[in-house]
């Protein structure tokens, strides 16, 4: 099942909001891939992906919440860093096993699972807070 951006993801913030549409992207080419059967043929490219992304989009948001004082920075940024953990872990995985069906089951689950609580929950209210703070 595909995951569609819907405006109610938005943080209000471009930068951020164009890099979960791309990650929104990404995470449907691997569905896409898996319902054709070639779902282990796409991870690896999604592991990839994710690597260069979450150095590139979490600095990002880090840096603007330092930036302007966000107060809720070190509980944010411990999800980034839990994120990055569990994207090491299933990497570690895919380069031990290779593009199994269960890791590419488990990508799916994960990413799913970021994209429904961590952008809806505490990237809304970053966003929220980025936009009242910026003048």
């Amino acid at each position: 099942m595909a995951v569609q951006w819907t405006e109610d993801l938005a943080t209000g913030i471009e930068e951020i909001d164009s890099q979960h549409k791309e990650l929104f992207n990404r995470i449907n080419a691997l569905v896409d891939a898996c319902s054709k059967g070639k779902g282990k043929e796409e991870l690896t490219g999604v592991i990839n992906f994710l690597g260069d992304y979450v150095v590139m989009h979490f600095g990002a948001e880090e840096k603007r919440m330092k930036a302007q004082g966000f107060p809720d920075y070190d509980k944010h940024k411990k999800q980034h860093d839990d994120f990055i953990g569990e994207f090491r872990d299933l990497k570690e995985k895919l380069e031990q096993k290779g593009p199994t069906v269960d890791l590419v089951i488990k990508v799916n689950h994960f990413l799913f699972d970021w994209l429904m609580n961590h952008i809806r929950k505490m990237d809304k209210v970053l966003g929220a807070f980025l936009k009242k703070n910026s003048n």
